[in-house]
């Protein structure tokens, strides 16, 4: 029995699919199959069922991936035992995040991983929360960085988690022509909004205060790329709801303002996930802790400005 065996076993377990465990490995599909038909054969079992071009685990299956978990990560265990005697970080780490974290967090994160430990090979995959869970859950990536509302999921472990304040921002051209602030919501909706597609965070959250209002709002943008929004903002009159960390620079710079509006103090979390199977390597963990100091010298620096 190999190492590999069981990795395959595992990958093809949890994508019930030889052909995408096979390119999640980098393996041809062919060469997945005859790893499993050999594991089979040296156990003696059926680890799958082949039903209507779906792969499901047999009981026997089932019973022997919870083995196989275990000595995976036993080996895991060893060679980072192995690693912290040796100092250098030399592995992989695949980051799941979010197009605005990626843009406006992770290159300070990265230059300071990178410069600790230039030898590992890092790898960085955007997508909505939806799809990062998915990823995350299929073993696609290590770990996922996301920002939304609190969640939790007994398949996960939650590595971090920390508050980041949503806020409105307008143009600073617009907001000069506005009066006196605090403002109501219901009384900026003639303006032009600037907005994320419907089903992402920070809208759905403008969203439900909008309908507690019974109001809503016909954006004149829509994008699913929050620091496409922050650039058009700067160039045109309008507002926008978006994390203070994304536009906070541009507020330093005067080209856009931070309004308050009344009822709409909102709090949503940067969150980093693992699987519960998954274990928390050192390559992980590193990157954990640099993204802890990175939103915590960000709050400093905003209160120290204020």
């Amino acid at each position: 029995m190999e190492l590999r065996q069981l990795t395959t076993f595992v990958r093809v377990a949890q994508f019930q699919s030889f052909s995408k465990a096979a390119a999640s490995l980098g393996y041809s599909q062919s060469a997945v199959t005859v790893q499993i038909r050999l594991l089979e054969q040296e156990l003696g079992v059926r680890l799958f069922d082949r039903m209507c071009k779906r792969v499901i685990l047999t009981g026997q299956g089932r019973q022997f991936l919870e083995s196989a978990y275990t000595i995976l990560q036993d080996v895991n265990r060893a060679s980072l035992a192995l690693a912290q005697d040796s100092g250098a970080l030399t592995g992989q780490l695949h980051i799941g995040t979010l197009e605005s974290l990626c843009f406006a967090r992770l290159p300070g994160v990265i230059h300071t991983f990178r410069t600790k430990h230039p030898a590992v090979n890092l790898q960085i995959t955007t997508g909505i929360p939806e799809e990062l869970i998915r990823k995350m859950e299929q073993g696609e990536v290590d770990i996922i960085y996301i920002l939304d509302e609190p969640i939790y999921s007994n398949n996960w472990h939650k590595l971090m988690e920390q508050p980041e304040e949503i806020v409105m921002v307008a143009s600073a051209s617009l907001e000069n022509t506005l009066p006196q602030g605090p403002y109501r919501l219901e009384d900026l909706l003639e303006q032009p909004f600037y907005l994320t597609e419907r089903d992402a965070n920070y809208r759905r959250m403008l969203d439900r205060r909008l309908a507690a209002l019974g109001r809503s709002v016909t954006p004149a943008l829509e994008s699913s790329y929050a620091s496409f929004l922050v650039h058009v903002l700067e160039n045109t009159q309008g507002l926008s709801y978006l994390p203070r960390f994304l536009v906070e620079e541009k507020v330093r710079q005067g080209s856009l303002r931070i309004i308050e509006v009344e009822g709409l103090q909102t709090t949503m979390y940067c969150q980093i996930f693992c699987h519960k199977e998954k274990w928390v390597t050192r390559e992980m963990q590193e990157f954990v802790r640099f993204c802890r100091q990175s939103n915590h010298l960000g709050k400093n620096d905003e209160r120290s400005r204020l």
